[in-house]
């Protein structure tokens, strides 16, 4: 892939260690790109890209219950995010369900891609389609604005 993406990171604690692994086995490419992560699983990827000796382009905004998963909805609202990846723990209760529920509201409503498990994940960003020109992916039809 040539075009350069800003790809959100968010892992619940039961999940940070499948992410960790998911971005080490896609730690070439995903270095390639801009990625944005919550606090927690932002400095996991850090010190696990550190260890490999990986640069990669990492911002962290704050853990998911003290607001993180909130900044990153509204880089999705300001069209600053491409594809965000949840590892979500779905079998365990989450005080901040809301901004969870909020995030993926905001990936259906802006048409941002999301993948909540690692297969997803995977065939996500492998698809061809990020490097076409004239490919522009359609609004949800009761959306009003253009992308």
């Amino acid at each position: 892939m040539s075009k350069q993406l800003t790809i959100a990171l968010v892992a619940h604690d039961n999940r940070k260690a499948d992410m960790v692994e998911w971005v080490v086995f896609n730690a070439e490419m995903l270095s390639k790109h801009k990625l944005i992560c919550t606090g927690t699983t932002g400095g996991l990827i850090e010190k696990a890209f550190h260890e490999k000796g990986i640069k990669a382009d990492i911002t962290r905004m704050n853990s998911g219950p003290m607001g993180g998963d909130a900044e990153i909805a509204a880089l999705v609202v300001r069209k600053q995010i491409n594809l965000a990846i949840f590892l979500i723990d779905d079998l365990n209760p989450q005080p901040h369900e809301a901004d969870i529920q909020m995030l993926l509201r905001q990936c259906r409503i802006h048409n941002v891609p999301i993948a909540c498990n690692r297969y997803s994940a995977d065939l996500m960003i492998t698809s061809t389609l990020w490097d076409k020109e004239d490919y522009e992916p359609s609004m949800p039809r009761y959306v009003k604005f253009k992308r």
